[in-house]
């Protein structure tokens, strides 16, 4: 087996890889952000006391977590323009499938960061007349945010690395530009151990800025 990745220049990198490229982060970018907020919804609900807020959200919590990513993927696909009549094309169903996936992950770790701020604050906020809201909006979630960053930033990553499975329903991603620029020049082998490098620098330098991150934190606290 003689490997050539002589064909892989600028040209080729910008009409097939970073539309892909692009694709990826924008799927990243907007499954975290919607991922966080309805994860916050989802933890706070999880926290409130009330049976009829706590179990909807447990049952989804754990239900999400439980099935992989590509089965739900798939399966909202799939199912979903069978429903409504009409299909939703293969971006529009990764967009809302990640988000509905990563907020059952971000959930948990908002739920964990909220309990990590001391009850004392809580009493505080409440002495001083601050409704529940105030106190979360103002008080407590900041708080629970800052503390969670670096976890909430290494999701994000692991986040980026799993938009390479919108690949199943034929998404335009960044392993799918990898690949059909392998195919156009014959050499996908090329092509995947490339897209390879590519994922793991990469990730690796994000994961050694929320390691920087990390320890800046903790001297903060």
């Amino acid at each position: 087996m003689n490997l050539d990745f002589g064909f892989y220049n600028w040209s080729v990198i910008t009409d097939f890889v970073l539309k892909g490229f692009y694709f990826s982060v924008f799927l990243t970018v907007v499954a975290t952000l919607g991922g966080i907020f309805f994860g916050t919804l989802l933890a706070l609900m999880r926290l409130s006391g009330k049976k009829w807020l706590d179990t909807p959200a447990a049952i989804y919590v754990n239900g999400m977590r439980s099935i992989p990513l590509v089965m739900v993927i798939l399966w909202f696909f799939l199912i979903v323009p069978f429903i409504i009549g009409r299909p939703i094309g293969a971006e529009m169903s990764a967009i809302i499938t990640f988000i509905a996936f990563e907020a059952a992950y971000f959930s948990e770790i908002m739920r964990a960061g909220i309990q990590s701020i001391p009850r004392g604050q809580v009493f505080a906020g409440m002495a001083v007349g601050m409704s529940y809201r105030q106190n979360m909006t103002l008080v407590i979630l900041p708080q629970a945010f800052r503390n969670m960053l670096p976890v909430l930033l290494t999701q994000t990553i692991i986040l980026f690395q799993d938009t390479s499975l919108v690949y199943a329903i034929g998404a335009y991603d960044m392993l799918k530009g990898f690949e059909t620029a392998g195919k156009n020049f014959g050499r996908p082998i090329e092509s995947y151990l490339l897209a390879a490098v590519v994922y793991f620098v990469l990730c690796y330098a994000l994961s050694w800025l929320v390691k920087r991150l990390h320890k800046k934190i903790a001297i903060i606290r």
